[in-house]
């Protein structure tokens, strides 16, 4: 039986509406937030950073200046440094790392250090110890105000979102992280975006902890 071409059209807005909920999916990789302390210490008196390039995320960008993280139990070489310095140095690993390094740090929101792991950062001049510096991040999903009402959610709210890689998989617990100076992406450290088989232009959508627009 031929559809009619109400069904067709009735497709076709579905397939549009949906579109509009689709978020892109970012994996992030083991970085170092340095606060300006840490940068002097391990660069020289006065040392600023430099910028190799931007980040989706408006004045974040990667630094040209690599670290070595240094654990109990292992080192890992050549870390990217983010910019701009912070107040203070964060640490983002990922539990694999964190099994290389022989540091079990807490999943935490950005910025939430208080009783988190403690590693060296060297260069090559110098070292320096962060303490309560080190996190696995938590998944999370950037997007100004409008997008946060497009999407029926708030800032702090969890959500649970699928993630339509070549191995789609459910996130649960995933923080919605609101302000207009954010570009609307899902970030996940490299273990789960692993586990999801994510490309550089996987998608996402939110499906539960929502509404769709009326």
């Amino acid at each position: 039986m031929n559809r009619s071409i109400a069904d067709i059209i009735t497709e076709k807005v579905k397939e549009e509406l949906m579109k509009s909920y689709l978020i892109p999916v970012e994996a992030s990789a083991r970085h170092v937030h340095l606060s300006k302390e840490h940068v002097e210490a391990l660069f020289g008196h006065g040392y600023e950073l430099t910028e190799k390039r931007e980040l989706s995320q408006s004045g974040q960008y990667q630094c040209n200046e690599k670290v070595m993280l240094i654990g109990p139990k292992g080192v890992i070489y050549n870390v990217s440094v983010l910019g701009p310095a912070r107040k203070k140095t964060q640490v983002e690993i990922s539990y694999t790392d964190s099994f290389a390094l022989g540091i079990i740090p807490p999943v935490r929101d950005s910025g939430d250090l208080e009783g988190s792991g403690t590693l060296y950062i060297a260069s090559s001049l110098s070292m320096v110890k962060a303490e309560e510096s080190v996190i696995i991040a938590k998944r999370h999903i950037h997007m100004t105000r409008s997008d946060a009402r497009h999407f029926g959610v708030y800032d702090g709210q969890t959500v649970s979102v699928r993630v339509f890689g070549q191995r789609p998989l459910i996130f649960e617990d995933v923080m919605i992280r609101v302000s207009d100076n954010y570009a609307l992406r899902m970030h996940l450290d490299f273990d789960e975006a692993n586990a999801a088989g994510c490309t550089a232009s996987t998608l996402s959508m939110i499906c539960r902890g929502f509404r769709m627009d009326e």
